[in-house]
């Protein structure tokens, strides 16, 4: 994930309550962490896995997929 995709995961991640962690190869980081999620290297077609505990974990995972479906809102 490059720099300007990890830092709208990020932003958006930080609006919620719930805590939110990315994992890609078994290797789990904060997602509200920009240096975490950068480190992860996620690249278009990575499989990542989103995970979120609280109380608005839905809401959350329902918007961070939104957001990395439509590609951060980027043309390719």
């Amino acid at each position: 994930m490059h720099a300007r995709a990890a830092a709208q995961f990020v932003q958006l991640a930080s609006n919620f309550i719930s805590h939110i962690e990315i994992e890609k190869d078994n290797r789990r980081v904060n997602g509200k962490s920009i240096m975490g999620v950068m480190m992860l290297a996620a690249s278009k077609n990575s499989e990542i896995i989103l995970y979120a505990d609280g109380e608005d974990e839905v809401e959350s995972i329902t918007q961070l997929e939104q957001l990395i479906n439509n590609r951060f809102n980027e043309s390719e």
